[in-house]
């Protein structure tokens, strides 16, 4: 068996055949380490629990390099391509074990941060991202702006050596628990839209944040509202060019809808063949639409994980990505509510609980990371080239 290291640097030379050395000796890992794993199978109630316990998972993997894989040695990585985490986050699912909170984020907000943020910045930050030392979050959406990122309105006045930061942003994730946050703020005239946006990377401790948690439908705190006042933040933490925050957003839009779709497309995956277990008397024309639907996102952020890992420029073609794992997440819940409604609606239990909050947080799935008709209206018009609606 290969250890990560060994992983990486083969990968260099034959990416193929070192993704499927890597399944293979990953899942002997996993088989070696299950009673050390085996603490990390069922996850606390509370969020604070929830976050020790994945954050202790995270160190786990990242002594053992699983998580170092595809990352520049500069931040404490390993080398390699991008996509060999794509395959532990994948087994991690087809196990069944709950990825990491920062998985979510590292592969969102990592890749940015270690291409566009200051090399002292990023080496001094992300390697704590990857050991679960720290949680950050995504300041992107605005009380009336939603997916519309152009019309954002939190501004940023020059100061000399810092900004100062004021404006409100909201449905922040786990923002009461992050230690970062990676800010989009206008820099330029209020009218300037797409062009007057920078990106800043601000500490969450900055005198004059205030975050006010927000109740989920599923009952949960794990979104928030974020208000800046004065808030000052040092001209180092600018990330990108002044004036680059849309070229800064759309690359880290790209890494959501591919890598955030891959590792949602594990997880349901794993979820159908609870559901298959839990209901055997499902209809088989259920289960195979589920299963297509899960499979056609599989294929889709492939190639788009394929294209990230490969250094390639996407551009709009993930919306497909997002569009179809909105569209699955919803089929796979709404055919769990059809087939065990007891389960879903009135039992107590703590599995009967997990398929009631899954088919609850399924609702948000077409509003997160860009709203299902926001995502139409793209590939309608600059993918299919249709004409824009007057």
């Amino acid at each position: 068996m290969m250890n990560s290291l060994a992983i990486s640097a083969a990968a260099e030379a034959n990416p193929s055949s070192t993704i499927d050395q890597l399944r293979s000796d990953f899942r002997q890992w996993l088989t070696d380490n299950a009673d050390e794993l085996e603490r990390f199978r069922s996850l606390p109630t509370d969020m604070e629990g929830i976050f020790a316990t994945l954050s202790a998972m995270q160190r786990v993997m990242y002594d053992a390099g699983w998580i170092r894989l595809g990352w520049s040695a500069n931040v404490e990585g390993l080398g390699g391509p991008p996509a060999l985490r794509a395959v532990v986050s994948e087994e991690l699912a087809e196990a069944g074990y709950p990825p990491p909170f920062s998985f979510a984020v590292q592969e969102v907000l990592g890749p940015a941060i270690e291409r566009y943020a200051p090399a002292e910045l990023s080496a001094e930050v992300l390697p704590r991202l990857l050991r679960g030392e720290e949680a950050w979050c995504q300041g992107f959406s605005e009380p009336g702006s939603g997916s519309d990122l152009g019309s954002l309105r939190t501004k940023a006045i020059d100061a000399g050596d810092h900004w100062i930061v004021n404006g409100e942003k909201i449905w922040t994730s786990w923002a009461q628990n992050a230690d970062r946050c990676v800010l989009l703020v206008r820099t330029g005239t209020p009218d300037s839209a797409h062009r007057g946006i920078t990106a800043l990377f601000v500490d969450m401790d900055t005198p004059g944040i205030e975050i006010s948690p927000l109740t989920a439908i599923t009952g949960e705190q794990d979104f928030s509202s974020l208000f800046f006042k004065d808030v000052k933040v040092p001209k180092t933490r600018t990330l990108g060019e002044v004036g680059g925050g849309w070229e800064f957003s759309m690359f880290v839009l790209s890494c959501e809808r591919g890598a955030a779709a891959w590792q949602r497309q594990a997880w349901m995956r794993w979820r159908l063949r609870r559901l298959v277990a839990d209901a055997p008397h499902i209809a088989d024309a259920r289960v195979g639409e589920a299963f297509e639907l899960i499979s056609a996102l599989r294929l889709l952020s492939r190639r788009t994980l394929r294209s990230l890992s490969n250094g390639e420029t996407v551009g709009v073609l993930p919306s497909f990505d997002k569009y179809l794992m909105s569209t699955a997440e919803k089929f796979l819940f709404d055919s769990a509510l059809a087939a065990i409604p007891e389960r879903v609606l009135a039992a107590s239990d703590r599995e009967a609980d997990d398929w009631r909050h899954d088919y609850l947080y399924s609702r948000a799935s077409s509003i997160y990371g860009g709203a299902k008709e926001i995502q139409r209206n793209i590939i309608a018009e600059r993918i299919l080239g249709l004409p824009r609606e007057k």
